[in-house]
């Protein structure tokens, strides 16, 4: 009898036990333990969302006037084209802190605060590529700068497989483990790297130019098939008015009351383009021209904001045009605007009779996504020799007589080979730096 007892009081007390809180809330903790990846799979997941971040963020960062056209054309998409004047440095700061947001990732660095930053991040993205999916505006994301284009379901694509790696990375928010104290010197190293690559390419072109008119691009020439640039493409201008926009030829410009926007080259209908970018551009007449730049050694000067230009750089221009025609270039300037805009600018500008003449001589009209496509640069040279482009020189950096007499007395395949080849090295130079000082310190 009294064994009988103390074995029911011992099933008794276990049965307790197996219903004690404390044991329902360790069974709890192994339940939720096994929805979250290991350390090494979280951080390996928050590590290549770190890869794309910081690449993303690069591409980017090194060509500033592209990211800002890409946010302006974001800016139109939400009809807020009133912030057009902030589209630049939006779109610097935004790659700047998806850089850094990128570093932090693979670094592994202030963790916590990292993972509700990108989440953000994703998230805004994520809506934003839906949007785009849905409505399909013709614009591209920008996801990549100008090195990858992507359809708008790529990029919805892409954000989906983040935000996974992100869950997998994070989830649940906590128990994000500690990174080496010295990950933090490797942090402040990249920054400073970051912050010269930024500042290199506000002040300058990009160290590599992914745009269609790039060193070592060869233009099409200006008969396609058989014919002319006319028979191929048509100079279309863009007016406003009463917040209405039309487009107009030529021929027939509307009246004062409406306001140039801008102009563009269309392909007429039937007509057939070449593979290779051309470059088109029109005298005051409206004839193409586009042969001036596969004859000989060009040096083009593109002014993709003419009202812009300050007197002290039609100064500037006016000794730089007689310097390169006195060493055998043929210069021509190419703008986006009409013939009686431009002589209006520079009228107001002050530009004396002889320059005013001289600029009349050389000047064409293109469209502002031609123009600000070879050289990203206000008033930037760029030098073609026999339909290839060979250089690109910033108005920061606009070669002087000295530098010019060198450059005709030199060969354009080295010229060509130089500049291009220090612009890939030094950038590759880049990349490996920062992944070496990411990973290995």
């Amino acid at each position: 009898m009294i064994s009988d007892e103390i074995k029911d009081m011992r099933e008794g007390k276990a049965a307790e036990e197996d219903t004690c809180p404390m044991t329902e809330n360790v069974a709890e903790k192994n339940r939720k333990k096994v929805l979250q990846l290991p350390p090494k799979a979280r951080r390996f997941c928050a590590f290549l969302v770190g890869v794309v971040f910081f690449l993303s963020g690069v591409l980017k960062l090194m060509d500033p006037v592209g990211t800002g056209l890409i946010m302006d054309e974001y800016y139109k998409f939400f009809h807020a084209g009133f912030l057009s004047f902030s589209a630049k440095t939006a779109g610097i700061v935004l790659a700047f802190v998806e850089t850094m947001s990128g570093v932090a990732l693979i670094t592994g660095v202030w963790r916590r605060f990292t993972a509700y930053v990108v989440s953000c991040f994703l998230g805004g993205f994520t809506l934003l590529t839906i949007l785009l999916l849905i409505f399909n505006p013709e614009m591209d994301c920008g996801c990549f700068g100008e090195a990858i284009h992507l359809t708008h379901f790529q990029s919805f694509l892409k954000n989906v497989v983040l935000c996974l790696l992100t869950f997998a990375a994070f989830w649940p928010f906590k128990s994000f483990g500690r990174n080496k104290r010295r990950k933090y010197v490797s942090f402040s190293l990249v920054s400073v790297a970051v912050l010269a690559l930024m500042l290199y390419s506000i002040l300058y072109n990009p160290l590599v130019d992914f745009t269609d008119f790039r060193p070592g691009i060869r233009l099409s020439a200006a008969d396609v098939h058989g014919g002319s640039a006319d028979d191929i493409y048509d100079a279309v201008f863009v007016y406003e008015k009463d917040g209405v926009q039309d487009r107009f030829s030529l021929e027939e410009l509307p009246d004062s009351t409406w306001t140039y926007v801008r102009t563009e080259t269309v392909t007429k209908a039937g007509a057939q383009e070449d593979l290779m970018p051309m470059l088109s551009f029109s005298d005051r007449s409206g004839q193409y021209q586009d042969r001036l730049a596969t004859e000989g050694s060009v040096l083009c000067v593109t002014i993709y904001q003419p009202a812009k230009v300050s007197p002290e750089k039609w100064q500037r221009l006016s000794v730089f045009v007689e310097d390169a025609i006195t060493t055998g270039f043929r210069p021509i300037i190419l703008v986006p605007a009409t013939p009686d805009m431009m002589d209006s600018i520079l009228s107001e500008a002050g530009v004396d009779a002889n320059s005013m003449l001289r600029f009349d001589e050389i000047m064409y009209f293109a469209d502002f996504k031609t123009v600000i496509s070879v050289n990203r640069s206000n008033c930037g040279i760029t030098y073609f020799h026999r339909g290839y482009l060979v250089k690109k020189w910033p108005y920061s950096s606009i070669p002087d007589y000295a530098d010019l007499a060198e450059l005709a007395s030199g060969d354009a395949t080295e010229t060509l080979l130089v500049s291009d080849t220090a612009g890939n090295l030094t950038f590759q130079g880049f990349l490996l730096y920062s992944f070496a000082v990411m990973l290995l310190l």
